[in-house]
């Protein structure tokens, strides 16, 4: 089954350096070297006869510590990465073609979406184990967990709906109305608010999650794609793909505040835990754009593998992982130097990605695995709009 998303991939942004359209990037042909770094550290003694100096010594660096999730969209797995080594520690199967993965906020659980099987698989991280799969809506792409665990929401292009999934019972309990062709979905921290940015209509829908009812339409960019609201203000952050910016959106008033010229197809975005930093993906440029938020200026951009798209920060802000869907890998950032320190090799097509501390909640009841019933193939058509 094709890739089902991203319309203006096929059309202009996904053409790779010989101008040949990408979708599942059969055929490429493309080598895959791996790079590799080297530090050297020359530490000098100055001891004087008479006196001896004992400098105070640095503070020690805490190790990273968590875990990645990396949904695999061709190989139809999801790779495991220990932060601490840089190392696939698993690699699980789960439906075909998964896009996007969420963990829930006690990191016992990851969400993955199917879009090949409309479905979304729930593994226990613990286990690292399919524990559930639920039968959602047709396409579904992006999904994002509550802040408080006990919902999980799906972004369904093909039927342009939001599915809420009950996380104690992995039961959808309501499907809320958006845009055309939905792509992602944010939850606020601080307030009962989910953000969806809908491609074909240039708008984001605002979704009171306490009624499951869409309370606001903010027209936005051209064909929006990521969203991610900030941890530390109520701003929430767009990248608009045709229009090469990012919406700040205020989400007190839900209403467009800022609009920062980012270039030419942003995709991803991603927050850094003090608030300070976005990072934003460029899929056709192989390049990672660093805005300061506080200025809403870009700061610096940053080299990373060939046609970047997930994103995602450790949990102490120290690293950035991104995915490559044209070299089947994950490029770790330093964010101290915004330098690329390491490249991890995973499945095919590296699609969303997720960061977990390494905190597991412990006496989780097993959950009851629930199969999909039988449903008709949605591979051989495409929704208008995608591609």
């Amino acid at each position: 089954m094709e890739v089902l998303v991203l319309r203006r991939w096929a059309e202009n942004a996904f053409e790779n350096r010989r101008g040949e359209p990408f979708g599942r990037f059969q055929g490429r042909g493309w080598s895959r070297g791996r790079s590799f770094a080297a530090a050297v550290a020359v530490v000098t003694v100055l001891v004087m006869s008479t006196v001896v100096a004992v400098p105070a010594e640095a503070a020690p660096q805490p190790e990273p510590h968590g875990f990645i999730y990396v949904a695999n969209s061709q190989s139809d797995t999801v790779s495991v990465i220990d932060i601490a080594t840089n190392k696939v520690i698993a690699t699980i199967s789960v439906g075909r073609n998964p896009l996007e993965v969420a963990l829930s906020p006690n990191g016992a659980r990851a969400y993955v979406t199917n879009q090949g099987t409309d479905t979304v698989s729930v593994i226990n991280t613990a286990t690292n184990k399919v524990v559930a799969v639920i039968l959602v809506g047709d396409n579904p792409f992006g999904v994002v967990v509550s802040p408080r665990g006990t919902r999980a929401y799906v972004t369904n292009q093909g039927t342009d709906t939001v599915s809420v999934i009950n996380t104690a019972t992995n039961r959808v309990t309501a499907t809320i109305p958006v845009g055309r062709n939905p792509f992602r979905v944010a939850v606020s921290p601080r307030s009962p608010r989910a953000y969806v940015t809908n491609q074909d209509s240039g708008t984001v829908s605002v979704i009171d999650t306490t009624t499951n009812r869409v309370v606001a339409t903010i027209p936005v960019g051209r064909n929006p794609f990521g969203v991610t609201i900030s941890p530390r203000s109520p701003r929430a952050y767009v990248t608009n793909q045709d229009s090469g910016t990012v919406s700040v959106i205020d989400t007190v008033t839900n209403r467009v505040v800022a609009t920062i010229p980012v270039g030419r197809n942003p995709f991803r975005v991603a927050i850094s835990p003090d608030g300070v930093r976005a990072y934003v993906t460029y899929i056709d440029s192989d390049t990672v754009l660093v805005i300061n938020i506080v200025t809403n200026i870009a700061a610096t951009t940053i080299s990373v593998g060939l046609n970047p798209f997930g994103i995602a920060i450790s949990p102490d802000g120290t690293r950035v992982y991104v995915t490559n869907l044209g070299a089947d890998s994950v490029s770790v950032i330093d964010t101290a130097t915004n330098k690329v320190i390491a490249t991890i090799f995973v499945g095919d097509e590296p699609f969303g990605i997720a960061a977990v501390d390494a905190i597991r909640q412990s006496g989780v009841p097993p959950i009851k695995v629930r199969r999909p019933k039988s449903r008709s193939n949605h591979s051989g058509s495409m929704p208008q709009g995608q591609g």
